[in-house]
């Protein structure tokens, strides 16, 4: 059987593997016909070796040209879209439609535009002239960057077509993409016409490059190695801070979204005057793509009472309701029923679901869990594992001050919600969980579930660490995102005719300017 490529300076070729894979059909527990290849060093050295020269290259393209790759990519996506997601469902078992043709994809499409527009402006640069000390900065490409895809996002968070990937493109670096191994022939569909769209805007062919898999030893090496400037990852805490301790031990720039437990407080007004609708929308949310969203509602925050009954109950009856749906791989329905035994043998009782359902599809019963405040603050590490896919843990509290105390002893989060009522009667409450909440939580959100994510430049998919590596900066929204694939540079006496062009006296573009000890932020044209 024939094993697939990889994409290497601009060449599809055989890898230098140490074994082969096959992927699954997550619905059948079949094995997939494509074989991939896993890559020994070499390989890795030979991309980085490529994304060296083409940084070079890339530091004299005009932003227009990178502009046109990304927009020429999305178009490209678009005209093989029907084999793009065929292969995702197949791999990923999540459906054609709407969430991959009418949702990922066009998702997709759009931050790659998003992309292409912020890097033909260059506002993303941030130029900054003192004009009175010939001091000059503004930010630029960082080098080659390596990026690692998760498994729950095939095309809007892909290794090869992603935000990542996207937000790298546009700040002039190089990627070399790791797929991730779940749906190789998905991310190969892709590359095929990233390398296309690089090849018709001028660009370096080696701007874009893809290898399937590696051993962890090599993966932790190239994070290590010199010729690599920054990575971009993806996925599970485990793998994540695996790399994460390479690439600090390196000094690497690493940017990490591992997810989180999200915590969502429906406070006492709300849990009455609206308790039921708020229980369903709950469920919905997260249930959603078989609750394997990053943003899922794994933590449900409740103040004891009657209403706090109902809405438990009404939230178990839905759960138990909804069909069961299915999970990327085996391996997921394991980590799950792991997730939910270390959930129960910290405190937490079970409500609905607690086991795997047997047949060849990677499903696991629709799970509520339950736990009391005084539960969870004498067991507050193991009490916020996350349950990666379709379960989620109610925490009945005591009070508000109790709720309170348990929030301050959450990790840092990606998102947290607060329902409250809409006459104003949980204002009083609402005024103590939100500062807490706010400072362990990247996206604070009122009265809607977090499950979803817009491509906004306004949207922080970030947060606290454990949720990132850093809490500065997020994984969607240009050009915010292209921050972190650049580095600062300064000009100090520079003669004019050697500054880059959004440097320059003429530069058009908007820009900070100090003359004669005033600072202005203006345009030249």
């Amino acid at each position: 059987m024939t094993t697939h490529q990889v994409l290497i300076a601009g060449h599809w070729r055989d890898a230098d593997a140490s074994r082969t894979f096959q992927a699954q059909d997550p619905s059948s527990g079949a094995t997939l016909a494509p074989r991939f290849p896993t890559s020994r060093w070499s390989d890795c050295s030979a991309a980085l070796d490529a994304a060296t020269a083409a940084f070079e290259a890339l530091r004299t393209v005009t932003p227009d040209a990178i502009a046109d790759f990304l927009d020429g990519y999305a178009a490209r996506i678009e005209a093989h879209s029907d084999a793009i997601c065929a292969a995702a469902h197949a791999e990923t078992a999540l459906p054609l439609a709407p969430r991959l043709s009418a949702g990922e994809l066009p998702r997709t499409t759009g931050q790659l535009r998003q992309a292409a527009a912020a890097a033909r402006s260059s506002d993303w640069s941030r130029p900054v002239i003192d004009t009175a000390a010939n001091i000059r900065t503004q930010f630029s490409g960082v080098g080659p960057v390596a990026v690692f895809g998760p498994n729950n996002f095939p095309l809007a968070f892909g290794s090869v077509s992603g935000g990542d990937f996207a937000a790298a493109i546009a700040a002039g670096n190089p990627v070399l993409a790791k797929a991730h191994p779940l749906h190789p022939e998905t991310t190969r569909l892709l590359a095929r016409e990233a390398l296309g769209a690089a090849l018709d805007a001028g660009l370096p062919a080696a701007t874009v490059q893809l290898i399937y898999d590696l051993e962890y030893a090599d993966g932790e090496r190239l994070v290590q190695d010199p010729r690599l400037a920054a990575v971009a990852f993806t996925g599970s805490k485990r793998g994540g801070l695996a790399l994460k301790r390479a690439a600090d031990a390196a000094g690497t720039a690493i940017y990490l979204e591992l997810g989180s437990v999200n915590p969502v407080a429906v406070l006492p007004g709300a849990l009455s005057e609206r308790g039921g609708e708020i229980a369903t929308e709950l469920a919905g949310s997260c249930l959603m793509g078989t609750g394997q969203f990053c943003t899922n509602p794994g933590l449900v925050l409740l103040e004891q009472g009657a209403d706090a009954d109902a809405f438990v109950a009404a939230l178990t009856e839905a759960f138990e309701a909804a069909p069961n749906g299915t999970l990327f791989s085996a391996a997921g329905r394991e980590g799950l029923a792991a997730q939910v035994n270390a959930l129960r043998s910290a405190g937490a009782e079970v409500l609905a679901g607690g086991e795997p359902v047997e047949g060849a599809a990677a499903c696991y019963a629709n799970t509520v869990l339950r736990a009391e405040g005084a539960a969870f603050l004498a067991n507050p590490g193991q009490l916020q594992t996350e349950a990666f896919g379709n379960a989620t843990l109610v925490v009945v509290t005591e009070s508000v001050t109790q709720t309170v105390e348990v929030i301050r002893s959450l990790e840092g989060n990606l998102t947290g919600c607060i329902y409250s009522a809409k006459d104003g009667g949980d204002d009083l409450a609402y005024r103590s969980i939100e500062p807490p909440l706010r400072q362990r939580v990247g996206r604070l959100l009122n009265d809607q579930m977090p499950t979803g994510v817009a491509v906004s430049p306004a949207m922080n998919h970030g947060g606290p660490f454990p949720a990132t590596a850093h809490p500065g900066f997020s994984a969607v929204g240009v050009p915010g995102s292209m921050g972190r694939f650049a580095m600062l540079q300064c000009y100090d006496q520079v003669r004019p005719d050697r500054l880059p062009e959004g440097l320059r006296d003429e530069n058009p573009r908007q820009t900070w300017r100090c003359i004669d000890g005033r600072w202005t932020q203006d345009s030249l044209s």
